[in-house]
């Protein structure tokens, strides 16, 4: 799991990604909202951690409203010494799961990631992912079916079905793709033939391709 800080205190931010990382998750961290943004469209991410008052032209209100209303759903938890109601009021209107209050014990921090991922991550937690056109997917089996028919899938398909699925409704870029499945540099060249591959095994192709850019579904 890859969760992102937006955080401009050092230390705190510094705190916060050792223990997380500790914890057993992938974390980067950011103190400039601008390049905190990048990232999101660069990275894919599972949870964003957002300080409301950061450096930059934009604070974490500003920039989880931008995000959400450009269809970017990745759960997130504002971190803020903000405890005004209209200030809490705010960041769940900009599309926020939780608040954490400064100051905080990082044993909190760890049980407010748990509940979230839980309660809002696509994890393998999930057995079953209804898809377009009345295909399901197993997260557990790793196995894609439509109707009765199973769709035998090859593991490198089935990390990219799910990076799709995990990401529905927002465009996978080429650099994703070699990020979050080979771990390295990929020629686009093989991914589209990756995929392309997958695309053959479906009656009914759910998968759109982005041209230049990569390849999204909806559902």
């Amino acid at each position: 799991m890859k969760i992102l800080i937006l955080e401009d205190e050092s230390m705190l931010a510094l705190s916060m990604k050792e223990f997380l990382e500790d914890s057993g998750y992938e974390v980067n961290c950011f103190a400039h909202s601008e390049e905190a943004y990048d990232s999101i469209y660069e990275t894919v991410y599972d949870l964003l951690l957002l300080d409301v008052k950061v450096l930059g032209e934009k604070n974490g209100f500003e920039i989880l409203d931008m995000l959400r209303k450009e269809g970017v759903t990745v759960p997130a938890i504002f971190i803020t010494s903000l405890t005004d109601i209209e200030d809490l009021t705010r960041g769940y209107e900009c599309g926020a799961c939780d608040y954490i209050r400064k100051p905080f014990d990082l044993a909190e921090l760890r049980l407010r990631v748990e509940q979230v991922i839980k309660t809002y991550c696509f994890s393998s937690q999930d057995e079953r992912i209804e898809l377009p056109f009345g295909y399901c997917y197993d997260l557990k089996k790793l196995k894609l079916s439509f109707g009765d028919e199973d769709i035998i899938l090859t593991k490198t398909e089935a990390k990219i079905l799910e990076l799709l699925i995990k990401q529905k409704g927002n465009v996978v870029s080429y650099e994703m793709f070699w990020e979050e499945i080979w771990g390295e540099w990929i020629d686009p060249t093989n991914i589209r033939v990756q995929v392309g591959t997958l695309r053959k095994k479906l009656k009914h192709d759910f998968i759109k391709n982005i041209r230049g850019v990569g390849y999204s579904i909806d559902f």
